[in-house]
């Protein structure tokens, strides 16, 4: 199924030349992923203790864009400058579940919008990434299906934080978008084991 992560490539090639200035400065991957996830988490904290204020819901499609460009930098860093490390792998799937269920679940404080869906998708997005996970551990490689992976996620809660801050958005309309996530979070589950058995199947045949 298509998903924003598709696009990856492109970005990260427009990303390129700021890694290299990155690299040379001296920063590091792990760096840069424990720095995305802690501003990821200040700004759920923010929003959690003042989700009344619902103009600071902007900042969430402002921060999705620029993490999704530091989690392309931390990967890049890691890859093409020699930084990959087995500590990296940990905290990079790690990272990514605590910064996302941070921003996330200020959603569930704002007024009519239900907590059990913000909830039900938060704990969706955390089992669809074990999937991706698991997939070595069967003799796949790491799955990033959608069609709703982490960057199409971030799209759509970028969306929800925009609709909130503006007004757009009443809380029926947040709520059914919540519901679709839902479902298509349980069609990327399993898509992500049915991709990752194929692959298993696929390399027994070609050996």
């Amino acid at each position: 199924m298509p998903s924003i992560y598709q696009l990856k490539p492109r970005f990260q090639n427009l990303l390129r030349p700021g890694v290299q200035r990155l690299y040379a400065q001296g920063v590091t991957a792990n760096q840069v992923t424990l720095a995305a996830a802690a501003v990821s988490v200040l700004l759920g904290a923010l929003l959690a203790c003042l989700p009344q204020h619902t103009w600071l819901f902007a900042l969430i499609p402002l921060w999705m864009l620029l993490r999704m460009a530091l989690n392309a930098v931390d990967g890049m860093l890691a890859r093409e400058f020699g930084q990959q490390s087995k500590l990296g792998a940990y905290l990079n799937e790690l990272s990514d579940v605590v910064a996302d269920s941070a921003l996330y679940l200020p959603f569930a404080l704002l007024a009519g919008v239900s907590p059990t869906l913000v909830v039900l998708v938060v704990v969706l997005a955390v089992i669809s990434e074990y999937a991706g996970v698991l997939g070595p551990m069967v003799g796949a490689s790491r799955r990033y299906d959608g069609p709703m992976g982490k960057s199409d996620r971030a799209f759509c809660f970028g969306v929800l934080g925009a609709g909130v801050a503006s007004g757009l958005l009443p809380s029926s309309w947040i709520n059914g978008l919540l519901a679709v996530i839902l479902l298509l979070l349980l069609a990327t589950l399993v898509n992500r084991v049915r991709q990752g058995l194929a692959e298993v199947a696929q390399t027994s045949q070609s050996e």
